[in-house]
């Protein structure tokens, strides 16, 4: 399994659709997790790239086969999205960037090596459409974000648990996708998020989705 699950989503003006990147280092080169929530049912996918232009516009196309309707979608501030949400969505969507604004990084003192940059503000963009102002943020995804990081120790932060060969690592993120869709039931929703989608009627069990 190197795919999550293909599912189609209808979307209202309400419905956000966020979007996000998590690092991580393989042996000799790094990979970026692309990552996708649906706000309401908290249903996510994913596309394994680099963070440049070839695939910000693969990461909308595979967006763009799973969704339909007119919703609202929100990204971090790279400028490979315009481009792609022009590319496969036009003008049928509301589109916004929330660009991040960072302060520069504290060296000084016994926890210089593990310092990072700290939000210091945002400014929505509005890209196309007419998004709600109160809906464009990255709340969702961020959270998702530490639920990777948790789950999965190849994306936890100065960790030693490397991938040694990238279809390994895309198998593992693919399954921990399915499971987190079809199996873990989201304390958001009370169900999973396939579930909440329309996708199925059941909890999975492990068994049923390693058969699938």
């Amino acid at each position: 399994m190197t795919r999550c699950t293909p599912c189609v989503l209808c979307g209202t003006h309400r419905t956000l659709a966020t979007v996000h990147r998590i690092a991580v280092r393989l042996r000799r080169s790094s990979r970026r997790c692309c990552l996708r929530s649906h706000s309401e049912s908290e249903l996510i996918s994913h596309y394994i790239g680099q963070r440049d232009a070839d695939s910000a516009w693969y990461f909308m196309r595979d967006l763009r086969a799973r969704t339909e309707g007119i919703f609202q979608l929100t990204s971090d501030g790279l400028r490979a999205y315009v481009d792609a949400v022009d590319a496969h969505f036009a003008t049928s969507i509301h589109f916004a960037q929330l660009i991040k604004l960072y302060s520069s990084r504290d060296i000084t003192g016994p926890d210089w090596y593990g310092a990072t940059s700290r939000v210091t503000g945002t400014i929505p963009s509005v890209r196309c459409g007419r998004p709600e102002p109160r809906f464009v943020s990255t709340s969702h995804v961020e959270a998702l974000n530490l639920s990777v990081r948790t789950h999965l120790r190849r994306y936890a932060r100065r960790t030693n648990a490397h991938s040694r060969k990238l279809a390994n690592h895309e198998a593992c993120v693919a399954l921990w996708v399915a499971w987190y869709n079809f199996v873990r039931v989201n304390t958001s929703v009370g169900i999973t998020p396939c579930m909440a989608a329309g996708i199925t009627s059941t909890i999975w069990t492990m068994r049923e989705l390693l058969e699938a």
